[in-house]
């Protein structure tokens, strides 16, 4: 199974998922690694009434393993649904690597 894949069932088996999408950005940064950087979004009334820091906390919990290993960077966007909806859907996008062969 790939390292996305298992963050995805890792995620959605530990949480209540509304959304949830899972980016691989390994290809912008620099390194041989295939599935080594990810971009997470999950939207989850789990979230509820916890600050970002707690929502951040359960998901680096879920995959533990996957930080401990292949997955060297993962960003992470955190909402309820009702902060999904006020933003329309859309949380700001990762930006590029600044470092190794692909500074620009």
């Amino acid at each position: 199974m790939s390292v996305a894949a298992l963050i995805e069932r890792k995620v959605r088996d530990g949480l209540t998922v509304a959304h949830l999408s899972l980016e691989n950005e390994s290809h912008m940064h620099s390194g041989p690694a295939t599935e080594s950087h990810f971009r997470l979004v999950v939207v989850s009334p789990d979230f509820d009434d916890l600050p970002l820091v707690r929502r951040h906390q359960r998901i680096y919990a879920l995959v533990a393993a996957e930080l401990a290993g292949p997955v060297h960077a993962l960003a992470l966007h955190t909402l309820t649904p009702q902060e999904w909806a006020e933003r329309g859907g859309e949380t700001a996008a990762s930006p590029q690597c600044r470092g190794g062969s692909k500074a620009g």
